[in-house]
């Protein structure tokens, strides 16, 4: 299987980037710099393929390195991941034990107070165990993307209007379009450890974005699942601001995308 990544990035040096994430197959690198251009570069036998843009948006660089993929597995990726030595064996290796995947969610190591899950066991991935998932869990045949049709949301995550959520978006997409997907126990490589591109505390703006998000993702349901996540969450979240408040904010992130939509 030909394995390529997909790999987001900023303003960065492309020749440093690709030894610092220890790329060892085919790659198709989206740098949102000052800039456009097209580049390739030939480390270690690969082929790496970097289209530079200065427009910005995390949901619009992954679009764009989707657009250009070619190779049997793509690999979603980030600028601070570093790659396992035989990766690239490894996610073959997952993708003859689960032949009927279109998708397969992999681990990769992050800090504790970062982590939103780690896959213990293989098992089905479904409409009620998909929200935890980030980009750089995710594993997919390009063939079965282009059938589905799917691409990442340009409303959120990095650079876009709202916080983040993108990657929830996009599996749920890939999950309505039919497409069976799988966690796998095996690892990939480890983030390294950064400030937050998204993340600057529990405040008016992370609520709202977060209620934009839910109405997105659930609908009618979005207003008891926003409930439940504060309730759930109320320890870590509601310290500096209470729980009615931070729902009240929630509320006004779902009837902002509801009326945006006009169902609302």
């Amino acid at each position: 299987m030909k394995i390529q990544l997909l790999v987001s990035a900023v303003n960065q040096d492309i020749s440093a980037l690709v030894k610092q994430m220890h790329i060892q197959t085919d790659a198709v690198i989206v740098n949102q710099c000052d800039r456009y251009g097209y580049e390739e570069i030939a480390a270690e036998g690969s082929r790496i393929q970097v289209f530079s843009m200065p427009e910005r948006g995390v949901g619009l660089s992954r679009n764009t390195a989707l657009l250009h993929a070619n190779g049997e597995i793509c690999v979603f990726s980030d600028e601070d991941i570093v790659l396992s030595e035989g990766y690239a064996e490894e996610i073959c290796r997952a993708y003859r034990e689960l032949p009927d995947a279109d998708m397969i969610l992999v681990n990769v190591k992050v800090s504790p107070a970062r982590r939103t899950y780690w896959n213990e066991d293989i098992h089905r991935i479904n409409r009620r165990n998909y929200g935890r998932y980030p980009a750089y869990s995710i594993t997919a045949r390009h063939a079965a993307l282009l059938r589905a049709n799917v691409h990442y949301s340009l409303l959120f995550g990095g650079g876009a209007k709202y916080s983040n959520g993108e990657d929830s978006l996009f599996l749920r997409d890939c999950l309505k379009a039919g497409l069976k997907i799988y966690s796998h126990t095996i690892c990939i490589g480890e983030e390294t450890e950064r400030k937050s591109t998204w993340f600057s505390g529990y405040h008016e703006k992370f609520f709202r974005d977060r209620g934009v998000l839910y109405h997105y993702l659930y609908g009618r349901m979005a207003l008891p699942l926003a409930f439940r996540f504060l309730w759930v969450h109320r320890k870590e979240m509601c310290r500096d601001v209470s729980l009615k408040k931070a729902y009240a904010w929630m509320k006004a992130g779902v009837r902002e995308a509801g009326q945006t939509t006009g169902k609302g």
